[in-house]
């Protein structure tokens, strides 16, 4: 038998491909090398899965062509999946900034996605990992369970993230073996380690702060970490952190300058002061002690805009990300520059697609890399 397309990997972009395709009448083969579908999906929002964003727009993902989601995103919007999960009685509520989980587990959006493919008539082969490749005409996918043949073929195999639960590099093999460009990867949304000063004591502590990174701003908590930052605002500003440039945070950012300056005038105890605002453990590691120990009225004009400075500006280097073990998603990967936006099939190779995290589209935290997946997946199933 020859399918009409084959989708490797049963994620989330590739099952929501299968089921659209299959819906438009394609015989659609999902081949997923580990034992179940949506193992990320299952551990996603802390197993209850952040499963789209009411605000997403293109501004809220990263990539060398910040246009390129827009044609997808506009196709499929997360109105368009909130209408499924309504269909299927799965109770969800909005945590913060437009944030939808599930109310219970997030195996409920798996059981959702296996259910539209058996009713589309979607096959689909768990512990089924693929070997090779061919081209096409048709394309030959040569597995551990025998070879299978379709006349297109999806690449929805993921990035590197999360390489416990089966995260491989297969899907930019397949981009290279047929000459497309990959955008240079590494972890993202992922938790940072300080190039030289670490606070190992404020470790579990927690602030509400500003954090900005090559541009946007998140107003987010930090978490101080025993290796450096992490909390949300760190997540986020890792989509955006580069070597070469420090992480600029507001630890005080519901008081201005000004604000702070006046108190700081007045004050009898700047440590006392400050630590009204902040956890004083966290006033006593991260300022000079000289200031902490004076009267408000005992700073020097130039000691109060620096303490200032520090507080409304710290500005911390990052060596390195916590590595792929503890990164959410790739940042990089195949580049839009080979896809088409309204198909995502390959501009080279004609039946050859790539959609979800394996595509050079990095979405914020906060369930929009989940819309991308459903968005691009729902593009591709529409052109097969």
């Amino acid at each position: 038998m020859i399918y009409d397309a084959i989708v490797i990997g049963g994620g989330a972009a590739g099952l929501f491909c299968a089921v659209t395709a299959a819906k438009r009448g394609k015989r659609v083969l999902v081949v997923e090398h580990n034992s179940e579908v949506g193992r990320k999906i299952l551990i996603s929002g802390g197993g209850r899965c952040n499963f789209t964003n009411v605000n997403t727009t293109a501004d809220n993902f990263v990539s060398a062509n910040p246009h390129f989601c827009k044609s997808a995103l506009a196709r499929f919007t997360p109105r368009d999946f909130i209408d499924l999960v309504e269909r299927y009685k799965i109770p969800y509520y909005e945590k913060k900034l437009g944030q939808l989980f599930c109310r219970e587990s997030s195996r409920a959006i798996v059981q959702m996605l296996l259910d539209e493919c058996r009713r589309a008539k979607v096959r689909v082969e768990t512990s089924c990992s693929v070997s090779s490749v061919n081209a096409p005409r048709p394309w030959l996918i040569e597995t551990n369970k025998g070879a299978f043949e379709a006349e297109q073929l999806v690449v929805a195999c993921g990035g590197l993230s999360f390489p416990k639960i089966g995260a491989s590099d297969l899907g930019f093999r397949i981009a290279r073996q047929f000459g497309l460009k990959i955008e240079p990867t590494r972890p993202s949304l992922v938790a940072l380690v300080s190039k030289a000063h670490r606070y190992p004591r404020l470790a579990g502590i927690s602030l509400g702060t500003v954090v900005s990174a090559g541009g946007p701003s998140f107003r987010e908590n930090i978490l101080f970490t025993h290796k450096g930052l992490s909390g949300p605002a760190i997540l986020q500003a890792s989509n955006y952190w580069s070597r070469s440039e420090p992480i600029e945070i507001d630890l005080l950012p519901d008081t201005s300058r000004e604000e702070l300056a006046s108190t700081l005038r007045q004050t009898r105890s700047v440590a006392s002061t400050l630590g009204t605002q902040m956890p004083q453990r966290a006033v006593n590691e991260l300022f000079f002690t000289p200031y902490l120990t004076k009267r408000g009225s005992e700073l020097s004009e130039h000691d109060r805009s620096s303490l200032i400075e520090a507080i409304k500006k710290w500005r911390v280097e990052f060596q390195d990300t916590e590595g792929w073990d503890r990164a959410e998603v790739t940042r990089g990967g195949v580049s839009t520059s080979e896809l088409s936006s309204k198909t995502m099939m390959s501009k080279k190779m004609n039946g050859l697609y790539f959609i979800g995290e394996v595509v050079d589209v990095t979405g914020w935290l906060g369930g929009y890399n989940f819309q991308w997946a459903w968005a691009s997946g729902y593009a591709a199933g529409c052109s097969i």
